[in-house]
């Protein structure tokens, strides 16, 4: 039983091996541009075989990583959700949130917003159909009706305003300002609140 236990766990590290991997590679190189070779020998794993034995194939192990991200992000929106009863207050801690992400875990944030996952993988959900996005266009919803928002469509409002945010990440991810992202956060934040904000 115990072996058992142990078996298990050792085949969830590799798979998280392999995850962390695949995520650095492919914010380093892109998708098209990582082997599985690559990522065999970046896991510590032996040769492609000891891929295979955990996934099908590489969009299987992006498919993964997708879902990993989506589900990390959509707890901490449930989180902000419960702490913050405004919606200012809300889209104001997801902001802090993605600009830590930036600093602290850049190629999270390079395959969420630089990496075209569409082309990856094409049946997943449009990024507004994900869980976390649906949360935040509740937000912007409650946000028109408290008055705290201009009375703006919800996909409006999230083009508007994390047009300026996504913007100012890429920037920073791609190089483009030459500071961490959190040097950019107060004036990004204004920018974008000053688009929606009923006045």
């Amino acid at each position: 039983m115990d072996q058992e236990k142990e078996d298990t766990q050792t085949k969830a590290d590799t798979q998280d091996e392999i995850l962390l991997a695949a995520l650095k590679l492919f914010a380093e190189k892109g998708y098209f541009n990582t082997s599985l070779t690559d990522i065999a020998e970046a896991a510590g794993v032996k040769g492609t075989s000891g891929i295979y034995h955990h996934f099908k194939n590489k969009q299987m192990i992006a498919a993964a990583l997708y879902a990993s991200i989506f589900d990390s992000l959509n707890v901490s929106i449930d989180d902000i959700r419960r702490k913050n009863p405004k919606p200012s207050e809300q889209l104001r801690s997801i902001v802090d949130l993605l600009f830590r992400l930036a600093d602290e875990a850049p190629d999270v944030m390079q395959l969420l917003l630089v990496v075209n996952m569409n082309e990856i993988l094409p049946d997943e959900k449009p990024l507004l159909d994900t869980a976390p996005f649906a949360k935040i266009l509740k937000i912007f919803q409650a946000g028109v009706k408290s008055g705290e928002i201009r009375n703006l469509a919800p996909p409006l409002c999230f083009a508007y305003f994390f047009g300026i945010v996504n913007h100012t990440l890429r920037m920073v991810l791609l190089g483009a300002l030459d500071r961490k992202a959190d040097a950019y956060q107060s004036q990004t934040w204004l920018a974008a609140w000053n688009t929606i904000a009923k006045k």
